[in-house]
């Protein structure tokens, strides 16, 4: 990017004059660490302008979507003084200087000190907002006038022309002014926004660009007081019909042609000579700031890079970086509202919810709060780790649907949020999209105590283990997968607190899906003659993978019908999407040992084409259970006569597995174990090494002198 010749030769060419202004405004610069949400209150200046126009007529009666960007919600951090209450302060401060024909460089320099607690975008905008307040009021009186008494009466107590026509030329020249003076104003602030303590800018481009700022800050402000002598003026003279001007051809200055008073002439001119400064101020601070802007990403990003490359002392600078470079208390507890700074998540481990502002599926989300918030380890863990919110918008910009979504969620969740996330640094946004990959699906990315990310995307881990997961690595992840057992418990876990229940006393439990509802009504007829024979077990309709309106049908039919139990449509959803999640991550930490037979299953069921019209069924107790699909599970049920009577013996599992699979001749084998009272539970099945079938157990004694056994039996299995 480079400046044009013209442009550069003239900053370059800074007069005395321009380094003694520099000076005093310096001089009334005493900034008390106050903090202003100088872009949203310039929107709402915008929002102003974008109303008052030329056209003398009345709107339609409605709100505006921009009207949502007001002023009512921005607070100013770090003064005791409301928005509201500065805004008209100033206000008046530049309507009581106005009559007062003296020296504009003299009261300009009355309203900086007016303006010296406050950062430089804060008193360029602030100052813009007290003459969009006045001008705002001028013209809701002109556009209320012939259609409401108050409007009228206000109008003649303040003595306005009956007739603003005449005045457009001027209105026009303001307008072009203001347009101006907002587009310095958007450079500052984003200069002002630039993380400048935490990454270092050349020093001589520092020196140049802020020479600029106080330059551009001084011209925006003395714009404004010019802007508000017109305005002022207008309101007091009498209009006075006079010749037409002869003026020059300029675009710049063709809206004067025409004009019907000398004053508003003279009026149009000034404020026309200001927006033509303005523009060429404008043009400087673009170049300087967009390159100390591309200067600082370039070198932040490389710093992030680095801060999660090195071992850290705490989580601290990192955790700084990420949302605390504009906002000292960049973090809000969602559950009270309460301010927070990233001291708070000090020795913590930190879980990063990514997502847009309206994260979706919602119920997705209120299970993860399930699974953390709510899980019974949570207040085991003592608050050992932390969730944070961070919603990321879908464009550079928030629209006015995502920050409702996001005021909604923020004041419902039970984690900590970014509190005002419009306020990140767009490198951390481009961070987060980039190197952690974020797109649309919600991720958790997991810091540890150190802030060094230990797992990219913890969001399976959450889903599938819960809290059980703490602290959410990556190594324990595969520790999990190694240790895990593939049961019905672990299956099912709290996806229906009902059936969890079930399970966790050792019940009989039959699932099952299909989308045929002719194949649904002959398993269930099965099923009933089954517990008719004495066999109790609940059956329940899971349904299928990515269940659609058809499924709410079958449910239907199956609630309407009495065939069987079925899960909501919701907590169907969550039963496959947590399957999802299984077959992810252990595919992500590499198959580990023990999940050969977990990945087996869940695949099937996640692939499971049903256009054949067999469905499927899985069957069992708490810590055992059987997959069984297609003719296959007919075969089982058609079988109930051979292993109905084993079930007590061997238990729900064992007894189908007897029925269904063939005896295979192998030399008989036997494992003996120390005496144990939880062996003889009729609900522990040890299965055979070699044929896969349940054993059958036996007591073993053996004599503590000889080595022999007490020959009151043969006793070939344990």
């Amino acid at each position: 990017m480079n400046m044009p010749e013209t442009e550069s030769i003239l900053l370059h060419s800074s007069s005395s004059e321009e380094d003694i202004l520099i000076k005093n405004v310096l001089i009334s610069h005493d900034p008390d660490g106050s903090f202003l949400d100088s872009e949203r209150l310039l929107c709402a200046m915008e929002n102003i302008m974008c109303h008052t126009t030329s056209e003398i007529r009345v709107p339609d009666l409605h709100f505006d979507a921009m009207a949502k960007k007001n002023a009512c919600n921005i607070e100013v951090a770090g003064t005791q003084e409301p928005l509201g209450r500065t805004i008209h302060r100033i206000s008046r401060q530049i309507l009581c200087k106005c009559p007062e024909k003296g020296d504009s460089h003299a009261r300009t320099m009355v309203l900086f000190d007016e303006l010296r607690n406050f950062r430089w975008d804060a008193k360029v905008v602030l100052a813009l907002a007290a003459f969009a307040t006045c001008y705002g009021e001028l013209w809701l009186l002109i556009q209320l006038y012939p259609v409401n008494p108050l409007a009228v009466s206000v109008a003649r107590l303040k003595q306005l022309p009956s007739n603003f026509i005449a005045s457009r030329p001027l209105f026009k020249a303001l307008s072009m002014l203001a347009k101006a003076m907002t587009d310095v104003a958007k450079c500052i602030i984003k200069f002002e926004s630039l993380p400048i303590k935490d990454v270092k800018l050349d020093k001589e481009i520092m020196a140049v660009t802020k020479s600029q700022i106080y330059l551009s800050a001084y011209w925006v402000i003395k714009s404004t007081l010019a802007c508000s002598s017109q305005i002022t003026d207008l309101i007091a003279m009498k209009l006075e019909q006079v010749h037409v001007l002869s003026l020059q051809s300029s675009p710049t200055y063709a809206v004067l042609c025409c004009l019907p008073s000398s004053s508003i002439t003279i009026g149009a001119w000034e404020l026309l000579s200001l927006e033509h400064k303005l523009g060429r101020i404008w043009r400087q601070l673009r170049w300087r700031v967009d390159a100390c802007h591309q200067q600082i990403e370039t070198k932040l990003h490389q710093k992030l890079l680095d801060l999660f490359k090195d071992t850290q002392v705490d989580n601290q600078e990192v955790l700084h970086i990420l949302f605390a470079l504009k906002d000292d208390k960049p973090l809000m507890d969602c559950s009270s509202g309460q301010k927070l700074g990233v001291s708070e998540l000090k020795n913590k481990v930190i879980i990063l919810m990514v997502s847009k502002p309206e994260p979706h599926p919602i119920a997705e989300l209120l299970f993860l709060v399930e699974q953390t918030s709510d899980h019974p380890y949570h207040y085991m863990l003592e608050k050992s780790y932390e969730i944070v919110w961070v919603p990321i918008p879908s464009s550079d910009s928030w629209t006015e649907d995502e920050e409702r979504s996001f005021d909604i969620f923020s004041s419902s969740l039970p984690w900590y949020s970014v509190r005002k996330p419009w306020l990140l640094c767009s490198v951390v946004v481009n961070f987060i999209k980039q190197e952690w990959n974020f797109k649309d699906e919600p991720i958790m990315v997991v810091l540890d105590s150190q802030g060094n990310i230990s797992n990219s995307n913890a969001i399976d881990m959450a889903l599938i283990w819960g809290d059980g997961a703490y602290p959410f690595s990556s190594a324990i992840e595969k520790e999990l997968w190694e240790e895990e057992e593939w049961n019905l418990q672990f299956m099912i876990y709290e996806i229906e607190p009902l059936l969890t229940k079930l399970v966790h006393e050792g019940r009989n439990l039959c699932i099952y899906g299909s989308q045929n509802l002719d194949w649904i009504r002959d398993f269930n007829y099965k099923m009933k003659e089954i517990t008719k024979a004495g066999l109790q077990m609940e059956t329940v309709y899971f349904g299928k993978r990515n269940p659609i309106e058809n499924e709410r049908n079958i449910m239907t039919t199956i609630d309407s019908e009495k065939l069987s139990g079925s899960l909501s449509f919701t907590r169907m959803h969550l039963f496959w999407r947590r399957l999802e999640s299984m077959r992810r991550s252990i595919l992500q930490v590499g198959k580990p040992l023990n999940t050969n037979h977990i990945l087996e299953d869940v695949v099937a069921l996640l692939d499971k084409d049903d256009e054949n019209g067999q469905g499927w069924a899985v069957m069992g107790s708490g810590h055992s259970m059987v997959r069984l699909e297609g003719a296959r599970l007919m075969d089982c049920l058609n079988l109930f006569s051979v292993w109905g009577d084993k079930v007590g013996k061997l238990g729900l599992v064992g007894a189908v597995k007897y029925a269904l699979e063939p005896t295979v001749e192998h030399r008989c084998q036997s494992s003996v174990w120390p005496f144990d009272e939880g062996l003889l539970d009729e609900k522990v099945v040890v299965v055979c090494n070699e044929c896969k079938r349940p054993m059958e157990k036996f007591v073993l004694y053996k004599c503590e002198i000889k080595e022999q056994m007490i020959p009151t039996s043969h006793l070939p299995t344990v």
